[in-house]
């Protein structure tokens, strides 16, 4: 049974050497629970728990330097492509390994937080977490990138679903807008970033993961000041067994969700792995800078779309996101087409609205009716569905780059797969509304609630 309650009431001030009352030593049994190897450290420290909002703020801030980290590589890869010789396809192989790696991660841990608690699952995350930043930093290949890529992702996709369950714990209003709005802040923060290091700073290959290593020891230092926001379960062993498994209270909304969130991802993956090049392309110009500022623009307009739209009903976020995609990427074609810079980052922006609001749509059409105990798994799946769209695409794109078309007429031909995915989307998201599955509980449609 999840419980809700985040920091323990407040207790009457005591000496080192006063013995400790009742309600102390059910907290220290709870703590020693979820906390067995953090010893005395943590009996130290539970008197010192971060408040509730707090909590939810460092929860948000892991999820952003998470993805960061995962958008950091994406101005370097023109470094490592003239350091090592690659080609294309290489690079949307290595983008490619990491979205598989999420998926493992989502597939086999995504769960596990629900059993062992959060704090458990997100301190053994960050720990890996900052042992890819190693690896990245002292790569002297392509094997080096890969290892690095798939270590990341799996610590992702384990964190993922822990850290967006923590934050609907604490607060389940705010924590389903958080779980929309951070993944945009962060994909935005760590390509804008990592490219002005590239740019402008020595050993860029080395230094931005040095940072976000920093990064990830001080948040681990605060999860371990967090509470425990579930008790401990057992069948800890045998979440670990991949499962697909849907609740039947949102089996519906995911039918509507999924093809909206597989779309918005497709075209994340898109500006992730070819994005830098064709910046570069149509501006004529080769900085960093400018390699990471597609994605910068997409992630970025996407993170404000949600905070804009956070009150509206979600069939409205929904047709919104799907809507501004196609309008979006069907300006970004046209521009591709006539060489216009300008054009692209005026579509990339407005597909960076059908980014946000589709992503958050797809959020709130599902997790409000998860229970719970159910919310680590139910936004693990999301996050399969979109992880998916992300990996697949891109690798066949890199692949097409090199033996088809090449880079402008592969990207033209994503973009055609991605409106066409986005107006599937759009048909679901039609015949799901006439059933309610895409309105939240409380919402009005048609005078009605």
């Amino acid at each position: 049974m999840t419980n809700l309650s985040v920091v323990p009431a407040p207790k009457p001030a005591r000496t080192s050497d006063t013995a400790p009352d009742a309600d102390s030593a059910s907290d220290s049994a709870s703590d020693s629970a979820s906390d067995s190897a953090s010893g005395s450290a943590a009996v130290s420290a539970r008197g010192r728990r971060l408040p509730p909002n707090v909590a939810l703020y460092v929860l948000a801030s892991i999820t952003i330097s998470f993805l960061a980290a995962s958008s950091a590589p994406t101005p370097l890869y023109a470094v490592y492509q003239a350091e090592w010789g690659f080609d294309p396809i290489t690079t949307t192989v290595v983008f490619g390994v990491y979205a598989v790696a999420v998926l493992l991660g989502l597939l086999t841990m995504g769960k596990l937080s629900d059993h062992v608690g959060r704090r458990p699952v997100l301190l053994a995350a960050l720990a890996a977490q900052a042992i890819s930043m190693i690896v990245f930093a002292t790569a002297g290949g392509v094997p080096g990138l890969m290892v690095a890529r798939i270590v990341q992702g799996l610590s992702t996709g384990a964190a993922l679903g822990a850290i967006g369950a923590g934050m609907m714990d604490i607060d389940r209003p705010r924590g389903t807008i958080t779980n929309a709005v951070v993944p945009g802040i962060g994909t935005a923060t760590g390509a804008l970033v990592s490219g002005l290091v590239v740019q402008f700073l020595p050993a860029p290959t080395h230094l931005v993961y040095l940072g976000l290593l920093a990064v990830f020891v001080l948040q681990a230092v605060a999860v371990a000041l967090m509470a425990e926001t579930v008790t401990r379960k057992p069948g800890a062993l045998a979440s670990l067994a991949p499962e697909i498994k849907l609740p039947r209270a949102v089996r519906r909304p995911m039918l509507v969700a999924a093809p909206v969130l597989f779309a918005v991802w497709a075209l994340a993956g898109l500006y992730g792995s070819l994005g830098p090049s064709l910046a570069r392309q149509l501006t004529g110009s080769g900085s960093e800078v400018i390699g990471g500022l597609s994605l910068f623009v997409l992630a970025g307009v996407a993170a404000v779309s949600v905070l804009v739209l956070r009150k509206a009903a979600t069939r409205t976020v929904m047709l919104t996101g799907i809507l501004a995609l196609i309008a979006g990427v069907a300006l970004t074609l046209v521009s591709i087409r006539h060489s216009s810079a300008t054009g692209f980052f005026a579509g990339t922006a407005i597909a960076g609205v059908g980014f946000g609001s589709g992503f958050q749509g797809g959020i709130r059409t599902v997790m409000p009716l998860a229970r719970p105990h159910e919310s680590s798994g139910v936004l693990s799946l999301l996050f399969v569905v979109s992880y998916l769209g992300m990996g697949v695409p891109a690798v066949i794109a890199g692949f097409l780059v090199v033996h088809a078309g090449g880079l402008t007429a592969t990207a033209q031909e994503y973009g055609v797969a991605v409106i066409v995915l986005a107006a599937f989307a759009l048909l679901g998201l039609v015949r799901g509304g006439r059933g309610g599955a895409a309105v939240l509980p409380g919402e009005r449609v048609g005078g009605s609630a």
